[in-house]
């Protein structure tokens, strides 16, 4: 028990705080000791022993105080510790810090741990030397730009009205007007129209009469038409074209008296039939309000011949050479029996046939192409 309290005695004031309170001892940053030089080290820890009883101890005589006398030599001169390696605490001490976490000890420990936490801070840069930013941990993604960037359709000023239709628009669709839309049948067929069927005959030409035509909505008319079946005594017709009498007698004759020798000059051979692509048709011309003269049965399209010993020669933009002659041949002597006259060049429309019609011009004048 003696040897115990001696050891409190001898041991520092704060490791018996220390151990008091079982707080393991924390490091210690300290300024190395500087011996003055005035004044000795003292050593430390060393109490004078008690006296038992019995015994009488002589005090030890006071050492003189000598100014500027170094230490003596039994003393031991602290060595300074290293400020910037504290030693981490012994298992021990670590177990009793953690059975006493809360002791009363605290403030002496946040001391010692803020001593060197400040001599292990770095010193700070001068305060006229301009920090570097930090780079950021991710580098920012730019966002893409497009390549063509594509314009908003802007609104229109002014919002488009729908196009107002006028009242006679109705109008404009009809076909201009012909005195011949109003023809209609007698009771009894005229003079001229006998006077023409007894002619076809005398040609040779086998027909058959037939109804009246006539569409008033449109303007197309037909008072006597007739159906031909042949233009002569060795010329057909395929298929039967329906006509106006004077139209098909106009056919008639020009088949006889113009392209049957032409055949026979050209191909040594006789004209056999013809192949029509249109007769009678209630329509308008292409692209107009006038109606065609097809819708009066006064027109006839021819697209094609054929010979007594079996050729045919069609109509087109580019056909052979000796079928070419014949073909302008029978073009060329159609303008005057006929009074319009079209074919191959002259629009899309003909490229393929023959067109022939009676259409009645100023002073007796043609149209040829």
């Amino acid at each position: 028990m003696a040897m115990a309290f001696t050891a409190l005695l001898v041991m520092p004031a704060d490791a018996r705080h220390r151990y008091k309170h079982h707080k393991p001892l924390t490091s210690r940053v300290e300024q190395p000791l500087t011996q003055r030089a005035d004044q000795p080290l003292k050593q430390r820890g060393k109490r004078q022993p008690r006296a038992r009883a019995g015994q009488q101890l002589t005090p030890n005589p006071a050492p003189q105080k000598t100014q500027d006398a170094p230490p003596s030599a039994d003393v031991p001169v602290p060595q300074p510790r290293p400020v910037d390696t504290p030693k981490a605490d012994t298992p021990q001490k670590q177990d009793q810090n953690a059975e006493n976490p809360k002791s009363g000890g605290a403030p002496d420990l946040l001391k010692d741990e803020r001593s060197g936490q400040k001599s292990q801070m770095p010193s700070e840069p001068p305060a006229d030397m301009e920090s570097e930013p930090e780079p950021p941990d991710v580098a920012p993604t730019p966002t893409p730009r497009p390549d063509v960037q594509e314009a908003e359709p802007q609104p229109p000023a002014v919002a488009p009205q729908p196009t107002s239709k006028p009242a006679d628009a109705g109008d404009e669709e009809k076909m201009l007007p012909d005195p011949r839309s109003a023809d209609v049948p007698a009771d009894k067929m005229p003079a001229e129209e006998v006077a023409c069927r007894e002619r076809l005959k005398t040609l040779g030409v086998e027909f058959e009469e037939h109804k009246a035509e006539s569409n008033p909505e449109i303007g197309c008319s037909i008072p006597y038409p007739i159906m031909l079946k042949t233009l002569g005594k060795s010329i057909a017709i395929a298929p039967g074209a329906e006509l106006n009498c004077p139209m098909a007698e106009a056919v008639a004759r020009f088949a006889t008296d113009v392209i049957q020798p032409a055949a026979k000059a050209e191909f040594d051979a006789d004209l056999k039939s013809i192949g029509q692509a249109s007769a009678f048709v209630c329509r308008p011309r292409n692209g107009t309000r006038k109606l065609s003269e097809h819708a009066f049965g006064n027109a006839l399209d021819i697209a094609s011949f054929t010979l007594s010993d079996g050729k045919t020669i069609e109509v087109g933009l580019a056909p052979p050479e000796k079928d070419a002659k014949f073909l302008d041949a029978v073009r060329k002597a159609a303008c005057g029996p006929f009074k319009t006259v079209l074919g191959p060049g002259a629009d899309a429309d003909h490229a393929m046939h023959f067109h022939f019609d009676l259409e009645a011009r100023r002073h007796g004048g043609t149209f040829c192409q």
